[in-house]
């Protein structure tokens, strides 16, 4: 055994400094992507499952126990729908302005470092600025209002 150890430390000696970053990036990455992404990705399913679940047995027993416990879930269905519409469409503007912020702040930022002559970079801003103006203008504007 002592022989194992002194043979794998000798062998340690003639790798250079850089292959140890190497190697940590590369053990790194392989944990991220076949460990814990799937792992994340399976609770989260589980989680989901189980959300589904309990509404689901919540509005069975809604709609079973009298006439106005169908309506009762109705009611809830539509309240749940309602809000999960206003998520969207708030979830929406934020992106919108996140968008239209980083646009200007590209477009500021490549005019100061590169200079304003022909054939600068800097309207490249423009672009995550139109997506973000595309964004808030079918938030606040297109989409259809909640009820």
């Amino acid at each position: 055994m002592t022989h194992l150890v002194t043979q794998l430390m000798m062998d340690w000696n003639g790798i250079p400094e850089q292959m140890g970053v190497w190697l940590f990036l590369s053990v790194g990455a392989v944990s991220l992507f076949v460990v814990f992404i799937p792992l994340i990705t399976w609770i989260d399913s589980r989680r989901k499952e189980r959300e589904a679940f309990y509404k689901a047995d919540t509005m069975r027993r809604l709609a079973e126990s009298t006439g106005e416990g169908a309506k009762a879930a109705i009611q809830l269905m539509r309240e749940e729908e309602r809000l999960k519409r206003i998520k969207i469409l708030e979830g929406m503007k934020i992106g919108g302005l996140i968008n239209l912020g980083v646009g200007l702040a590209l477009l500021i930022f490549l005019r100061v470092l590169l200079g304003g002559g022909s054939g600068s970079p800097f309207l490249c801003g423009l672009i995550p600025g139109f997506i973000g103006l595309a964004m808030l203008a079918y938030a606040m504007f297109f989409a259809a209002p909640v009820e």
